[in-house]
């Protein structure tokens, strides 16, 4: 089958640094598994992270991709609700060969039917960013479906993808009152139109902004990126009781001690946690990926695809692994197609 990987950590300008392969048919399926027909994939910062720091062993590929949009295959012996041919989304796991190939094995407790609204590309462009928006809101910080009013929350990187789905889930399922962080005028006005009521340019120390705007704290900060730069300012942002969420790789320790003055807590969000570790909830991420598959074809959710980059081969690959890197990309990028 088709796929693109690499054998060797090189930068995008290698042009070993993802290149088009011709690999076996994956494994014999798990009790759990499904075999999905790959039509679309997304690119997110996990792939290039892994891309640039994660070797595989000595003469063998390591194909990366975890959003896709696909059909599928075959079922294995255990699993229930899905069936040769049905249309489904997810975000696979980080243990697990990855989604840039035309067939792929994957747990089907953390698949979900795709929304018949959307087509391949716009569906490929939000399980992995939905996850792990879904599980920061109402898993680590704690906000009740329905609550919230009276609650501020700072949302800083807004205009990627997790921050793009993090508005909506905040504003369709929640009381909060959305804060994002932007800096450029198309992020500012991405996320506005996404839903942030206030927005802020996280050039500038977010708690001299947040004053600026008349915003004396707030209750809740989800960081999606550059947290170690901006930690000072988030907690001198946070109220009292105050919640910290984050989802980025800090370059150093993170020091906890300045949040006990204020009895803050800090809490890390991982999307691969529950298919890393089986745990015994593993199959909420399929039921969550569901209920926003009913939200997105009721209007009440939409797509954060901004860009395609054509079909899923090494050259445009390295096109979006480039858009992600450039620190410049608002919404995804999707590929579609072999």
């Amino acid at each position: 089958m088709k796929a693109v990987g690499y054998h060797h950590n090189l930068p995008l300008s290698d042009e070993r640094s993802l290149i088009d392969l011709d690999l076996p048919e994956p494994a014999a399926l798990r009790s759990n598994d499904l075999l999905v027909e790959v039509h679309a994939v997304s690119v997110n910062p996990v792939d290039v992270k892994v891309r640039a720091g994660v070797a595989p062993p000595a003469g063998s590929a390591k194909v990366l991709g975890w959003d896709a949009a696909g059909v599928v295959r075959a079922v294995g012996s255990a699993v229930q609700g899905f069936a040769p041919g049905d249309a489904v989304w997810y975000a696979g796991a980080i243990d697990r060969p990855g989604s840039n190939a035309q067939r792929q094995l994957v747990d089907h407790r953390i698949v979900a039917k795709k929304p018949p609204s959307l087509d391949w590309a716009a569906a490929a462009a939000l399980p992995l960013t939905t996850i792990t928006a879904w599980e920061l809101l109402f898993d680590r910080l704690g906000v009740p479906q329905g609550g919230g009013a009276g609650q501020r929350l700072l949302i800083t990187g807004a205009a990627g993808g997790v921050g793009s789905m993090l508005i909506q889930l905040a504003r369709r399922y929640t009381q909060l009152e959305v804060i994002a962080t932007a800096s450029r005028p198309a992020s500012i006005d991405w996320v506005t139109n996404l839903g942030a009521q206030h927005v802020i340019d996280h050039r500038q120390p977010l708690d001299a902004e947040l004053k600026r705007f008349g915003i004396p704290g707030v209750h809740l900060v989800a960081s999606l990126t550059a947290t170690d730069q901006h930690y000072p300012a988030i907690v001198e942002a946070l109220l009292p009781q105050g919640r910290l969420a984050l989802i980025d790789d800090t370059p150093g320790p993170l020091d906890a001690r300045p949040l006990k003055r204020k009895s803050l807590s800090l809490h890390w969000e991982m999307m691969f946690t529950r298919s890393l570790f089986g745990t015994e909830d593993i199959a909420r991420q399929g039921q969550l990926l569901a209920e926003v598959a009913r939200a997105i074809d009721a209007g009440e959710l939409r797509t954060t695809l901004t860009r395609r980059f054509g079909r899923i081969d090494a050259a445009n690959l390295k096109a979006a692994h480039a858009w992600v890197e450039s620190g410049q990309a608002i919404g995804k990028g999707v590929l579609e197609g072999f």
